[in-house]
């Protein structure tokens, strides 16, 4: 688990001995279900995620049905909203598959950086990264047809398809599973001829 990590970060920043052991020393690293929820509506957490392996999903529960609004896999970061203000959330974070993640908090984050600097200038372009990232896939979602959105999806994130369940694909993309599968079977169709 920890050399995924170590991989990763190198991409960013180079890391000494110390500096590998002053993050193994932080205990960072969760082996969790499928199925396991990490994070309620209306539960307070300083908790923040990295995925190693596996799929976490953020959805909101309206009017009795769950409206999924992203899927993070490996080599993916997230940090709930609600850390930033000290509020109750107002969505859930699930695991899809057995995931293996770090887990670590603002207070973990300001120790090493204190200790370690160019772990700032890291999360600073990840976080950069990360920005730019989801105003390309807003933007997306909000100028394309749920066909175009399936078509992007197939494009930039295709293992989602056989890892999420349909339903859960299906709400990310707008629409309900039965527009999905017609959806499926028209670009199906298409290809074939």
């Amino acid at each position: 688990m920890q050399n995924i990590l170590f991989d990763f970060i190198s991409k960013y920043i180079s890391l000494t001995e110390d500096e590998k052991n002053a993050i193994l020393s932080l205990n960072l690293f969760r082996s969790v279900k499928k199925g396991t929820i990490l994070l309620k509506e209306g539960q307070k957490t300083q908790d923040e995620y990295f995925i190693l392996k596996g799929c976490i999903r953020k959805y909101y529960l309206i009017d009795g049905e769950e409206k999924t609004t992203a899927f993070f896999t490996e080599m993916e970061g997230l940090t709930p909203h609600c850390i930033k203000n000290n509020t109750p959330s107002e969505y859930f974070i699930s695991c899809v598959e057995n995931t293996i993640l770090t887990v670590s908090n603002s207070d973990m984050g300001l120790e090493i950086n204190a200790k370690f600097p160019k772990f700032e200038l890291m999360c600073r372009i990840l976080s950069e990264e990360l920005l730019a990232k989801q105003q390309i896939n807003f933007d997306e979602f909000k100028t394309s047809s749920p066909e175009q959105r399936y078509l992007n999806l197939l494009k930039n994130r295709p293992d989602l398809t056989q890892r999420v369940p349909q339903h859960q694909l299906a709400s990310y993309l707008g629409i309900k599973p039965q527009s999905l599968s017609r959806l499926r079977a028209r670009i199906l169709k298409k290809n074939k001829t």
